[in-house]
């Protein structure tokens, strides 16, 4: 195991809220809890309203200037920022997977994978450059614009990931950013924001912390935000448009759940088909604990023993245990929350017939404490069994049959989310054709989970609104403004 005592010590630093390149102490904290054991390791900033209304204007003073500057300046400040990051990979890895309960080796992947992302959106701010219109004998034009001030809420599956990776876009257009971090994984996020100083200058990317409701609406209502991008549940979307709609016009983008259904044909290569479907429910990753995993397997009736055999041997073998052991392929669930609601959705689909072949509850491999659940796979199932159409969030993996196509279909678009959705098939015309009709904003042929920066992502139906990774993302963080000189 790598030295505990050495990766705790950097929860020995108190983490704060910063505020003019100083710390801010907030008057309230709140614990912050260890997956593996469920007991508190340490404590966070809780922030009031009035607190959030304090970073916030203080991000306002510092846009104007970042503003100014011209893209590519920018932009070469985001390419430092990235680089700055990837310095610090093995601090901020560990903060992640003491805080989350994710193994080491995929929280060091996350920092790389979020300084690309912020490197990518560098790469497209020259795409910030407008237009000319030849309307008229005049001069007409267009702008892009930076809103001001953009508050970002991410969720706690991918802490350093999502906090870096989704200021990338905002600062590039010219906006400041103040970030919401998870409650549940506040520590990367925090010590984000003083390494976002050393490049950035004090509080032009700021990020704020708290435990409930409070801090998260204070963002949302705040009347300096006029762009808001949030990443996480479908109620809590739905909570974050109203209130959004309450306090002003605000520009809202919603990344929100999913039950994404991988769909395998009999012409399928079968060992790939399944390789891709234990690869994309994120057991080794986040715990399954993944708006995008292909939690529904849906297999053509022909093939559904083999493919299942070969599933449930690959699942079966995952080894889970302590994040930071060498060897742990899993760890624990975030907390208690999402613990008890997979375990309640394991409950809920055995009950209504669906057997369970690998998993089902604790693993033995770890003792009584914290939030394990072993990686399971449930079914065959009926279409309607409750995992088969209610995101789980968890190590879950619903396994169902088809007889054709045109079922496989029905039953993948019968969920009320679109976000992710795969089909293995070697036949090039049915690949675009169940491309074409699977309801998702992303689809994989003969591929699961796997993100290819620069591809809009991003979900239909109740997964969401907008596309994010790619330069829709970038130019959804300006407003455009049109211009007409009279020559004439």
């Amino acid at each position: 195991m790598t030295d505990l005592r050495t990766a705790t010590t950097l929860l020995d630093r108190r983490p704060e809220i910063q505020l003019g390149g100083r710390p801010f102490p907030t008057a309230a904290r709140y614990d912050v809890e260890d997956p593996t054991t469920g007991r508190p390791m340490t404590d966070a900033p809780d922030c009031s309203a009035a607190e959030v209304d304090t970073v916030v204007r203080a991000a306002g003073e510092a846009q104007r200037a970042w503003a100014r500057l011209p893209a590519r300046a920018r932009a070469g400040r985001v390419r430092e920022f990235a680089a700055l990051l990837r310095e610090h990979t093995g601090e901020l890895a560990t903060l992640d997977a003491l805080d989350a309960g994710f193994p080491l080796a995929v929280m060091r992947a996350d920092v790389d994978a979020a300084a690309v992302l912020l490197e990518i959106m560098a790469d497209h701010a020259l795409a910030l450059g407008g237009s000319t219109y030849p309307l008229s004998g005049n001069l007409h034009y267009s702008t892009q614009e930076p809103y001001g001030v953009v508050g970002r809420i991410v969720p706690f599956n991918h802490p350093l990931f999502f906090a870096a990776g989704k200021v990338a876009a905002p600062l590039v257009a010219g906006n400041a950013v103040v970030l919401k971090a998870p409650d549940q994984t506040p520590l990367s996020a925090l010590r984000m924001a003083e390494l976002a100083a050393e490049v950035f200058g004090p509080d032009l990317c700021g990020v704020v912390s708290g435990r409930g409701a409070t801090t998260g609406a204070a963002l949302v209502a705040h009347p300096l935000i006029r762009r808001i991008g949030f990443i996480g549940a479908e109620p809590t979307g739905r909570l974050i448009q109203r209130q959004a709609a309450e306090h002003g016009v605000k520009h809202v983008s919603l990344e929100l759940g999913g039950k994404n259904a991988l769909v395998v044909m009999p012409d399928a290569d079968l060992a790939r088909a399944a390789d891709a479907a234990v690869f994309g429910m994120n057991f080794t990753a986040t715990a399954g604990q993944s708006c995008g995993s292909t939690s529904r397997l849906l297999l053509h009736e022909s093939v559904a023993d083999e493919v299942l055999a070969s599933v449930v041997e690959q699942v079966r073998a995952i080894r889970v245990g302590h994040p930071l052991a060498e060897g742990t392929q899993m760890g624990p669930l975030v907390d208690r929350a999402q613990y008890e609601k997979s375990l309640r959705a394991i409950e809920a689909a055995t009950a209504a017939g669906a057997p369970v072949l690998a998993g089902g509850g604790r693993p033995g491999t770890v003792g009584e404490e914290g939030w394990y659940v072993a990686p399971t796979v449930l079914g065959p199932m009926a279409p309607d069994n409750p995992t088969a159409v209610e995101e789980v969030f968890g190590p879950v993996l619903s396994v169902l049959t088809f007889a054709d196509e045109a079922e496989a279909v029905a039953i993948a678009n019968r969920t009320a989310y679109g976000l992710t959705a795969g089909v293995f098939t070697s036949d090039v015309t049915r690949a675009h054709r169940m491309a074409a009709d699977l309801q998702a904003g992303y689809v994989w042929v003969n591929g699961a989970s796997r993100h290819y920066w620069g591809l809009p992502f991003g979900g239909v139906k109740a997964s969401g609104v907008g596309r994010e990774e790619s330069v829709d993302e970038l130019l959804s963080y300006t407003e455009t403004k049109a211009v007409t000189v009279v020559l004439d």
